[in-house]
């Protein structure tokens, strides 16, 4: 079966991760690219095809693992995360990004009944900072005077306005808005039934 990889889709993505890992001088390259649109479009099925396509290597983070019975396990496990996509830079020689799958699922605030927890506070903030400082990234309870690998971050999600504000805002957060057309709509499923001559 050969995927479809719609062409908007792939130049947002491309364009954002190659913009991260040149030297632009005087340019403010935003360090997130947020993809958001309605459930079920393709979203994350896209960004794996343009991963493949480009040799980039994605270190993943789900949803989940934002909140945490521990008060900052959350915010440590991506400081973790970015840390382990710019060794794999160092070691690989390719590109690798950190993809974090439905972000809003895991610190979206839905509706007043949402609990809002120290977690979700610490996420946000460990985002922004990270977003703000991309190459000095510490761990808690250590200190790398190193400079390490600015790492692009992808998230994926249904509705951002769910997010905490200032995460979201222009310079920290490239944002995204994915609707496939009626051409795309055609090539995803022509690529799904190529194999059986339907097409």
């Amino acid at each position: 079966m050969s995927y479809y990889l719609a062409p908007r889709f792939l130049d947002k993505l491309s364009i954002h991760i190659t913009k991260n890992y040149l030297d632009l001088p005087g340019v403010k390259v935003p360090l997130i690219l947020g993809i958001h649109g309605r459930k079920g479009e393709g979203k994350s099925f896209q960004c794996e095809l343009v991963f493949e396509r480009m040799g980039v290597i994605p270190v993943h983070m789900s949803a989940g693992e934002l909140e945490s019975p521990d008060a900052g396990d959350p915010a440590r496990l991506i400081r973790l995360r970015y840390r382990e996509a710019a060794e794999a830079v160092k070691v690989n020689g390719k590109m690798a990004v950190l993809m974090i799958n439905d972000i809003d699922a895991g610190m979206g605030r839905v509706d007043q009944f949402t609990q809002y927890t120290v977690n979700t506070q610490l996420v946000a903030g460990t985002l922004m900072n990270i977003a703000d400082n991309p190459t000095n990234v510490q761990l808690p309870g250590s200190y790398d005077a190193e400079p390490i690998q600015r790492i692009p971050i992808i998230v994926t999600g249904n509705d951002f306005s769910t997010l905490y504000a200032p995460l979201i805002r222009d310079g920290r957060m490239e944002k995204f808005y994915w609707e496939p057309d009626r051409a795309d709509r055609i090539g995803i499923v022509s690529g799904i039934f190529a194999g059986d001559g339907v097409c």
